[in-house]
């Protein structure tokens, strides 16, 4: 990292800006619509008649009166005071990426955002048409044999592969048999969690000295119970496994069904594909990896595919093409139904597969090296903080997307917690990193990714950020502990945030909240 990496002045605007239900006054508007022409009105009727009486609200509802301009302004107010995707976010496991205003505006354009799955299949031919066409390139990726996009998200995917598991047994007589879910202490939780959420019972590997359980762990834990494998490689420390081969051939051999959770996929796009290292079926998650936005628990995608074994028992419909046209496949007897409702969230498939397009093959392999190379050259700068070590220090090899560190010197050191110094961070304009799963495994872990965007410049930055509160910590660690102090909002007791009485859902359960605790 340069010395002369300079640090700039930051603070965020404080406006102290009202929710919209407390803004507008009567009258005002932001748009007129004109009268039905009288035409209109003879041929249907009234507006009002064409909504069932038992649907009509007796008063109009209770919303703001406000000009354009109006709210213009207060949603500018409220974007500056938030730090949000603009800073430098190297948010581990997520990957974050730049998402193009190009996408943007072609999933806002009217032959997608206008259109209506319960449409004619006719009528949604290019809709179906860039759907196969994502398919088809992430099953070149993968190596599988027919993905589907209806899952809302990662953890949505492995749930869907929890009920394919279930479907597969249940067509093998095996559903009663094979109960048990394989997977590690370092696996995405949502693997073991969906598991347990389809029926199964979970075991969970710990993690030994190479950064992953050893494959005689594996074989003790596999069984004629075994249902599935489910594990994600490189885990969230950046450690492969390598062999990982060999784990997919133990658990075959078992009878079992193997899930490769590719979370983790940036740092292997191009290097690897799921299916030529055995694996039965996989996902991505393209609301990080490929480029479309990743925001507040949406939208999001998880993608999932699999081999053709288990192609029948994929969620419905799946889209299909006869050489001419597009077909939604809804006669599958075998299909486990739906995990959601219609084809899933496509604004994002159709941002996904522009990111693919754009970057090509050589591109996709170029930005798996600048993201291993990325994650190692600040691997190499963070080791050289005071009171930062990372997770399994012995391991003296290349880690891949993502390294996890450790603040625990430091916390002992002068009492300041990673989250302290998250907290601290965003003082400089730089968004809060990501901790860790839990357990935790590493103490006060923190785990950036830089991913491919980002630039060198970005992240000497970043380290340059990281280096200045570590040295306030053991300067002022009471002033580090009180951060933020440049954000719009300070800290704030969590404690309120666990109890319903303090919080409300909605304006209307905000008021009459607000009325009792008056009362």
């Amino acid at each position: 990292m340069s010395d002369m990496t300079k640090l700039r002045r930051y603070h965020a605007a404080v406006w102290d800006e009202p929710v919209v239900m407390e803004m507008g006054r009567r009258g005002r508007r932001g748009i007129m619509f004109p009268s039905a022409d009288q035409a209109v009105t003879a041929a249907v009727g009234c507006a009002e008649t064409l909504i069932p009486e038992g649907m009509r609200r007796p008063t109009p509802p209770a919303l703001p009166e406000m000009s354009e301009p109006d709210v213009l302004r207060h949603y500018l107010h409220l974007s500056q005071q938030t730090l949000g995707m603009m800073g430098i976010s190297l948010f581990g496991t997520c990957t974050m990426k730049y998402n193009a205003r190009l996408n943007e505006a072609l999933a806002a354009r009217p032959e997608l955002a206008e259109v209506h799955p319960l449409q004619n299949e006719e009528t949604l031919q290019g809709v179906l048409e860039i759907i196969h066409r994502f398919d088809l390139a992430l099953r070149e990726l993968s190596g599988m044999d027919q993905f589907v996009f209806q899952p809302a998200g990662g953890a949505d995917a492995a749930y869907t592969h929890a009920c394919v598991t279930r479907a597969w047994l249940a067509s093998r007589g095996e559903l009663g048999k094979r109960d048990e879910i394989v997977t590690s202490l370092q696996a995405h939780p949502c693997n073991p969690a969906t598991a347990a959420t389809a029926g199964f019972k979970v075991i969970t590997l710990p993690l030994e000295e190479d950064g992953y359980p050893s494959l005689d762990a594996l074989k003790a834990a596999v069984s004629d119970r075994t249902a599935a494998l489910m594990i994600n490689n490189p885990d969230d420390m950046g450690i492969y496994n390598p062999h990982i081969k060999e784990w997919v051939r133990v658990v075959h051999e078992a009878g079992g069904l193997c899930f490769y959770d590719h979370a983790n996929f940036n740092g292997v796009m191009s290097r690897l594909r799921a299916r030529e290292l055995g694996f039965d079926a996989c996902m991505y998650m393209l609301h990080k990896t490929f480029g479309a936005p990743k925001g507040g628990g949406g939208p999001a995608v998880g993608a999932y595919g699999c081999s053709a074994e288990l192609a029948p028992f994929l969620p419905k419909p799946v889209v299909t093409f006869d050489g001419k046209s597009y077909h939604l496949d809804n006669d599958r007897d075998d299909s486990i139904g739906k995990v959601r409702e219609f084809l899933g969230n496509i604004p994002v498939v159709l941002k996904a597969y522009a990111w693919v397009r754009s970057l090509g093959a050589e591109g996709i392999r170029e930005a798996a090296d600048l993201s291993v190379l990325a994650n190692n050259y600040m691997d190499h700068e963070l080791l050289k903080l005071r009171g930062v070590s990372r997770s399994h220090p012995d391991i003296d090899a290349w880690r891949m997307e993502m390294t996890r560190f450790s603040l625990g010197k430091l916390f002992e050191d002068t009492g300041v917690s990673a989250m302290d110094v998250q907290n601290r961070m965003v003082d400089y304009g730089i968004d809060a990193f990501w901790l860790s799963h839990e357990p935790w495994i590493v103490p006060q872990p923190f785990t950036p990714e830089a991913g491919e965007m980002w630039s060198k410049e970005d992240l000497d930055t970043w380290i340059a950020v990281l280096a200045a509160v570590i040295e306030e910590a053991y300067a002022d660690p009471d002033m580090v502990r009180s951060a933020p102090h440049n954000q719009a909002v300070h800290q704030i007791k969590g404690a309120p945030l666990e109890d319903p009485a303090h919080w409300a859902m909605t304006w209307r359960a905000y008021l009459r909240k607000r009325a009792q605790g008056q009362s």
